[in-house]
């Protein structure tokens, strides 16, 4: 064993002549796991907010969503987009044409994205857990096209689930001049029933802008060419791997489409998410290295308690460095230490949290869930036991090299 290292293990649990040096090194080992606890329950909440998210967008978020590189459509008719639908691990694969209109009900006027879809779209995604109402999910029959709208853009115009008026929607004209003497006709209008649904994915850009109809009624609204569409989503059979079944299509389709799985379809909300975990991550850590503090004051009594002891050993023929390298072996004893009880800890609330739900994120039906979501990835419990580590090896290193060139 070395040398240096078996007598850091034995300062740590010897009895000192001050006794308020192992009351120093029990807070700074306390400190060092709270923060690693911390640093633990923090990270895998907000794991259990993107686990949430992930969970409200597979309502409406294919597996893989294709549209064009250039242009807002493409002709669902073209020899690649035939072979992507012939991929042996495509289960299902569904078209729309969606753009933005102007929708108008009992005199209130909104914007909002017309999303025609087929006959696939509610098999193909969860929509169907998604929906309200006592109505019936029918987008068209042989007379009418029907309307799906979200519950906060139903709220905006003030309509009702049952609208009993025709919702308006007018489309501009995408081709053509300009007609300033009526502008009315520089718009295509037509009308949508109530199909008795409304539904609820609690994310704004959903539930505020989007209405569900079908793709013929949207075609013919935004003047769409037979077999011309905006978009078109696969579902994965189950057991196919979703990331090589993208590249497969990507590698198919080539440089004229974009190809994306459900994280890339909400790359900002992910994107963000991300980044305040890695912010809050930096904080913590910063937080952690003042706690490791402590270490150093507990060091530096225990150096100059021990500085006859240590002068012995140089005598002895022990070098500086393997002199020093006993403090530093013991900060790194404290902040191991301090690491193994804050991750126990951090995971046993997280427990907690998931069985009991004790933090409730307040009272109503104003939030997705009743209680904060914990979600623990072992990937973030490695990172937190790596980086109390290294924070703990940082934070006593300098310090223990120059208190041993000053007192020993």
């Amino acid at each position: 064993m070395n040398l240096s290292l078996f007598i850091a293990k034995r300062y740590i649990f010897s009895r000192k002549r001050h006794q308020v040096i192992n009351i120093i090194s029990g807070v700074a080992v306390a400190g060092v796991a709270l923060a690693a606890a911390a640093m633990i329950c923090t990270l895998s909440v907000f794991n259990g907010f993107l686990g949430i998210v992930e969970e409200q967008f597979t309502a409406i978020d294919p597996d893989i969503r294709i549209v064009s590189a250039q242009g807002k459509s493409f002709n669902k008719e073209l020899e690649s987009i035939g072979q992507v639908a012939a991929l042996p691990a495509v289960d299902m694969v569904s078209y729309s044409v969606e753009d933005v209109a102007m929708v108008q009900y009992g005199g209130r006027q909104v914007m909002a994205t017309i999303k025609g879809v087929d006959d696939n779209f509610g098999r193909l995604t969860n929509f169907g857990n998604a929906l309200y109402g006592n109505g019936q999910f029918l987008l068209e029959d042989e007379i009418n096209s029907y309307a799906i709208m979200g519950a906060e853009l139903m709220q905006q115009l003030n309509c009702g689930i049952y609208f009993t008026a025709p919702l308006e929607v007018y489309a501009p004209n995408r081709k053509g001049n300009v007609n300033l003497t009526v502008p009315a006709n520089n718009f295509k209008k037509d009308v949508l029933l109530s199909s008795g649904l409304v539904f609820v994915v609690n994310q704004p850009k959903y539930d505020a802008g989007y209405i569900i109809t079908s793709e013929s009624f949207a075609r013919k609204i935004f003047r769409r060419m037979p077999g011309e569409v905006t978009s078109m989503a696969l579902k994965v059979k189950e057991g196919e791997s979703v990331s090589d079944t993208k590249d497969m299509v990507a590698t198919i389709l080539g440089d004229n489409f974009v190809v994306q799985d459900r994280y890339e379809q909400q790359r900002d909300v992910y994107k963000v998410m991300q980044i305040e975990k890695l912010i809050s991550y930096i904080f913590l850590s910063f937080i952690l290295l003042v706690a490791c503090f402590n270490i150093i004051g507990s060091l530096s009594m225990l150096i100059i308690e021990k500085r006859d002891n240590m002068n012995t050993l140089r005598s002895l023929g022990a070098e500086n460095s393997a002199i020093a390298n006993v403090f530093v072996f013991e900060g790194c004893i404290i902040s191991a230490v301090g690491a193994v009880l804050g991750v126990l800890l951090g995971l046993i609330l997280c427990l907690l949290q998931q069985e009991y739900g004790f933090i409730s994120l307040g009272n109503g039906d104003d939030f997705v869930a009743d209680s904060y979501p914990v979600a623990v990835n072992l990937l973030d419990v490695a990172v937190v036991f790596v980086t109390v580590l290294a924070v703990g090896f940082m934070a006593v290193w300098l310090p223990v090299k120059a208190l041993t060139r000053k007192f020993i």
